[in-house]
C-alpha cells in the first residue's frame, strides 16, 4: 500500500514507542510503501498470530480494502472497484451482504480520498499506472479539482 508523509511519520512514530525491532520497513520509489520480507508479506504482518502489528495505524488502503480505486480523468471521477473473490476472500464475503459492503464503502471512500490528497503528483500518478485487472467498479464520485491538478502535470 501507498504511505503518505503524514502516515509515514504516525507510523514512525509508533514503532519507535513499540520498539518494533526491524529496521528500514518502507521502500522509496516513486511513492513510499512498507517493505516485504522474503516470501513476500508485508513487513508488518506478524506470521504467528497472523495480524498486522501496526493495525490500529495502518495505511489507509489497508483500513479500505478490499476496496480500491482509479481516477478517471476523462469523465473527472474517482472509481472504487472491489477486488475479486478469487484473490480476497473478504471481498466474496462482501458481495455477499450489501449492508456490510455499502458501510464499508463509505469508510474506504474517506481513507483513501485523505491519501489521495496527501500524496504528491508523482506518487499519485504512478499509482495510478498500476493495473488492477482482478477487481471491478461498484461506485464512483466526482473528484474536486486540486486532485485532477495532481494528474496534469508528467512530474
Amino acid at each position: 500500500p501507498p504511505i503518505t508523509r503524514e502516515r509515514r511519520k504516525i507510523i514512525e512514530a509508533y514503532l519507535k514507542e513499540q520498539k518494533f525491532p526491524i529496521e528500514n520497513v518502507f521502500v522509496q520509489t516513486s511513492y513510499t510503501f512498507p517493505r516485504e520480507d522474503a516470501e513476500g508479506y508485508c513487513i508488518f504482518y506478524d506470521k504467528k498470530t497472523r495480524k498486522c502489528q501496526i493495525h490500529s495505524i495502518k495505511p489507509e488502503t489497508c483500513v479500505a480494502g478490499p476496496i480500491t480505486f482509479d481516477i478517471n480523468k476523462e469523465t473527472q471521477k474517482i472509481e472504487w472497484h472491489l477486488k475479486k473473490e478469487k484473490i480476497c476472500l473478504l471481498a466474496g464475503k462482501m458481495c455477499k451482504n450489501e449492508k456490510a459492503l455499502r458501510k464499508h464503502l463509505e469508510l474506504a471512500k474517506i481513507e483513501i480520498l485523505r491519501m489521495v490528497q496527501q500524496l504528491d503528483p508523482k506518487a499519485l500518478q504512478t499509482i495510478l499506472r498500476i493495473e488492477e485487472p482482478e477487481t471491478f467498479k461498484i461506485d464512483e464520485d466526482n473528484i474536486g479539482k486540486e486532485i485532477l491538478d495532481k494528474l496534469i502535470s508528467d512530474s
